[in-house]
């Protein structure tokens, strides 16, 4: 860059990134500066916001789909994961993955939890057993080392 650059030069690490909080560019736009397109949109739009609102409801009850996609969106909100009654057998040992995995199954099959609720308690069941199975695995190791006399 030329010697008479009106911008700084900010200190670069050995990667060539500029370090943590030191801009390329310092005399560029204020941090929380609103883009100007959007405030003049905002303007614009602040007194024609429920003749709009009530266009979108009108359009969708004269059967325009995508006024009534938005809408309905506008409506009601995303569905999100919600708790579950469903009580997960206790799991203690490995033994206890079969039960639990079977009342699961039984929950689906009765309609009171969906198959993607199914999956994600059988993964947590899985993962809950691989960190049991994983305890007991180190366990028998160190009284096998401890029975030889190894140190760890």
């Amino acid at each position: 860059m030329p010697a008479d650059s009106l911008q700084k030069q900010a200190e670069r690490n050995a990667k060539g990134q500029f370090a943590k909080g030191a801009s390329g560019n310092p005399a560029g736009r204020l941090r929380g500066t609103r883009n100007r397109a959007t405030m003049l949109t905002e303007q614009l739009l602040d007194g024609a916001s429920r003749r709009l609102a009530e266009k979108a409801v009108e359009m969708a009850l004269a059967g325009d789909a995508a006024a009534l996609r938005l809408c309905m969106e506008r409506i009601i909100a995303p569905r999100r994961h919600r708790p579950t009654a469903f009580a997960l057998p206790p799991l203690e040992t490995a033994a206890d993955l079969a039960p639990a995995l079977s009342a699961i199954a039984q929950a689906v099959g009765e309609g009171l939890l969906s198959t993607a609720e199914a999956s994600e308690l059988s993964q947590l069941a899985d993962s809950f057993i691989r960190a049991l199975e994983a305890g007991e695995l180190e366990a028998r190791l160190q009284r096998l080392e401890n029975a030889n006399g190894i140190l760890a």
